[in-house]
């Protein structure tokens, strides 16, 4: 029998799989990642990435609303930190603060993720 926390272990370590396949320079939203799992919602990726400790190889910084901006964060330096490596991969910002999601979305193709 799984416990709760041992499932959301295991979609987190999903989420992160899929988030280390994100190339420099892309970005994915939350929904886009949460679409290739099942029972996972963007909500949950958000939470995923929000886990990480700060020493982490997973690029976070490549997730994104469904806007093409930043999402908020309490205290607004991890916004600043996660600008700062978008434009660091080449990643540009309108003066709204968005990406082109048209232009920088990860497209994904035939991706299979085994669990």
């Amino acid at each position: 029998m799984t416990t709760k926390k041992h499932q959301r272990a295991s979609i987190y370590q999903q989420i992160y799989r899929i988030v280390k396949m994100i190339p420099p320079g892309r970005v994915a939203t939350y929904g886009q990642i949460s679409m290739m799992l099942d029972h996972c919602t963007p909500r949950m990726v958000g939470y995923a990435m929000a886990a990480l400790p700060a020493t982490s190889d997973v690029p976070w910084h490549r997730v994104i609303n469904h806007q093409g901006k930043i999402s908020r964060r309490t205290g607004g330096e991890g916004e600043q930190l996660q600008r700062m490596l978008l434009k660091e991969e080449g990643v540009r910002f309108s003066s709204s603060g968005s990406i082109d999601l048209e232009k920088l979305r990860w497209k994904v193709r035939d991706l299979t993720i085994d669990c």
